[in-house]
């Protein structure tokens, strides 16, 4: 697979042209006020640069036969792995963009699988504003039964994103019935997805929770990393008059527009069948509440789930005490799927704890500590994509799931998260004698 592009720039719009196997995609984009704090190797750096396309974004060629191209993210450890401390700065910077004073009760909803962990990071860093405001992501695996709280199994809602590999999302409703009220009460919904082209999925969104419920709905503010309806005529004229009674924002780090043009004969792909909401075989495990359920605090289960992982290191390294361990070279932290919130923070809790010990040994040299996901999208390898591993997943669906741009061989501590069973991970993870798997909290 190639990837060759050719870069233009007309006043403030630039073009960029990437030829991939299965056609053509032609990008017009703006810089935006958005802006990033730099960083480097030694030091952090407060001044504050706008962000720059190859900042956000490499692309790759998708297994799907509804869209043949992705964007693969360079600050939301999905398919490249990102330093902590970069996605931390792009939550932050993501929503410093939303406005203050907006209408309480505010409620933020991530899309399922990849921008789970985007949308936590926005909702953290905007509580400092709006303390109060809920978060609540989509999901696509069925809560299994609880014979004890029904009510905690109860769908609020479901939806469709058509473009994706796998289309059906679930909303879930909250056990509690004051986090309920205020939910279906919310004035605002800040939506927080990775990127937005038409705002169908946004207004499936939106239809979805009016229906259930959030009638009461005044504003809604998409709030993507990048948004590519630059230049669509009519969009927000089309946006207002389907969502006649709702105000409609917008907020992004780059703005642009893009079109793709099919290769002549494109050779035939199929995707493997990964468009499913069942619960799987293997039942989740307790690991918090990081947004399934709507929720106030999605650090709630961090401590218990920290204090874990210390004791399971410490045996894994053959310590005494968590405090002789020295943190390798090369840590990689990967979640599972939607499961990532909580092991964003290990790995930032481990990108700091690396620096500890540099200034205790009086180092110059910081151990260096990444984090990336494992996912259920098929991608072919090639351009953003270099690795491609494939291995059953861990939830029991019988699918097969990816880690990309992850060589094993590259990292000296590889810890592996997931909400199943630790017996759930397939044996190409266990069989790795520099992989420790952290399953749920027991």
């Amino acid at each position: 697979m190639t990837d060759t592009h050719n870069d233009a720039s007309t006043d403030n719009f630039h073009k960029r042209t990437i030829t991939l196997p299965r056609g053509t995609l032609e990008l017009t984009y703006q810089i935006n006020t958005a802006t990033k704090r730099s960083i480097n190797s030694k030091n952090f750096n407060a001044a504050k640069q706008p962000y720059q396309l190859e900042d956000l974004l490499g692309f790759a060629q998708r297994i799907n036969p509804k869209r043949a191209f992705l964007f693969v993210s360079k600050v939301l450890g999905r398919h490249i792995p990102v330093t902590p401390t970069i996605m931390r700065n792009t939550f932050t910077d993501l929503a410093a963009l939303v406005p203050n004073n907006l209408p309480e009760p505010i409620v933020v909803v991530g899309m399922a699988e990849t921008a789970v962990g985007l949308s936590a990071g926005v909702h953290q860093a905007l509580q400092t504003r709006y303390p109060n405001a809920l978060l609540l992501n989509s999901t696509r695996h069925t809560q299994h039964d609880d014979d004890n709280n029904a009510a905690a199994d109860t769908l609020l809602a479901t939806f469709s994103e058509d473009h994706s590999h796998a289309s059906q999302h679930l909303i879930y409703q909250s056990p509690d019935q004051v986090t309920q009220e205020q939910l279906l009460a919310s004035k605002t919904l800040i939506m927080v997805d990775d990127e937005a082209s038409t705002g169908n999925t946004c207004i499936n969104v939106v239809n979805a929770l009016y229906s259930a419920g959030l009638s009461q709905l005044a504003q809604v503010h998409l709030t993507t990393l990048v948004d590519w309806s630059l230049g669509q005529a009519g969009m927000d004229d089309t946006l207002s008059k389907r969502l006649p009674d709702i105000d409609f924002y917008r907020h992004h780090l780059l703005s642009g527009a893009w079109q793709w043009t099919d290769a002549p004969n494109p050779e035939p792909i199929t995707m493997p069948s990964v468009d499913t909401t069942a619960a799987g075989s293997q039942p989740l495990g307790d690991t918090g509440n990081w947004g399934r359920f709507p929720t106030l605090d999605s650090t709630a289960g961090f401590i218990n789930y920290l204090t874990q992982f210390q004791q399971r290191l410490t045996n894994f390294k053959g310590q005494e005490s968590f405090s002789d361990v020295s943190l390798p070279p090369r840590t990689l932290v990967l979640g599972s799927n939607e499961f990532v919130w909580l092991p964003f923070l290990l790995a930032e809790w481990l990108e700091n704890e690396a620096a500890v010990q540099a200034r205790n040994k009086s180092s110059e040299a910081t151990a260096m500590v990444k984090f990336s996901a494992l996912t259920r999208s098929p991608i072919a390898t090639g351009s953003a994509i270099t690795t491609m591993l494939s291995f059953t997943d861990n939830y029991g669906l019988g699918m097969t799931n990816f880690a990309y741009n992850v060589n094993p061989n590259d990292w000296d501590l590889i810890v592996l998260c997931v909400e199943t069973a630790i017996n759930s991970v397939d044996a190409l993870w266990t069989d790795l004698d520099n992989v420790l798997v952290i399953g749920p909290m027991p």
